[in-house]
């Protein structure tokens, strides 16, 4: 005589383990080509220009679309998207429409009236001396007798665009500074070079201190 519990024993789902070892690999496999796949998407936010910039233009990041890129380790020559100030950026050389913005083609300062004047340095630099910082120009013309007159300011404010390091010198005196100044001031710092005036680099103060 059959009883109920027999029936219920004989009508009970059973899964074969083998199923279940195959469910579990096949998930596995899925998972990995997913964090493969998602390792492999290295596409970055850029900058690309809506419409054709001419140089000399300010743009805010409204005049720019993103647009996501594979650009590798070259990316770090590129405005990449989320890194754009606040008081926008002047463009230094022509963009067309739908050009990933270079960051050579963009800048915060508008150099169009201004020059690069190389200036020896007299002494060791300061330490916070670097690309991008403000320093004033101080001059002081030399005496027939000997000596030199008070010194004063010839340029303030001006940006360092870069310090050249003389090869083979092992003191910091060997070192010159590429200096922006206005168009204006030109002429008269290349005469106080010419002149042999002193020249020195003064960090400039922040406005405020």
């Amino acid at each position: 005589m059959t009883t109920r519990r027999d029936r219920g024993e004989r009508g009970a789902v059973r899964l074969d383990p083998r199923l279940i070892i195959g469910i579990v690999l096949i998930a596995g496999s899925t998972f990995g080509v997913w964090t493969l796949v998602s390792g492999l998407d290295d596409g970055v936010e850029v900058y690309v220009a809506r419409d054709t910039l001419a140089s000399g233009t300010r743009i805010q990041v409204d005049d720019l679309g993103t647009e996501s890129v594979r650009l590798g380790a070259s990316a770090q020559h590129y405005l990449v998207a989320g890194e754009f100030p606040e008081g926008g950026l002047v463009v230094a050389r022509t963009i067309e429409a739908g050009e990933i913005v270079p960051d050579a083609s963009v800048d915060a300062t508008d150099r169009a009236g201004l020059a690069t004047v190389v200036v020896p340095s007299r002494g060791p630099l300061p330490a916070d001396v670097t690309s991008g910082t403000r320093v004033d120009v101080w001059t002081a013309a030399e005496m027939e007798g000997g000596g030199y007159e008070p010194p004063t300011v010839l340029v303030a404010g001006a940006e360092i665009a870069g310090v050249i390091e003389s090869e083979g010198m092992v003191s910091s005196a060997g070192t010159s500074v590429e200096v922006l100044v206005p168009r204006e001031k030109v002429a008269a710092l290349l005469g106080a070079l010419a002149s042999g005036d002193a020249i020195d680099l003064v960090p400039a103060r922040a406005s405020g201190e």
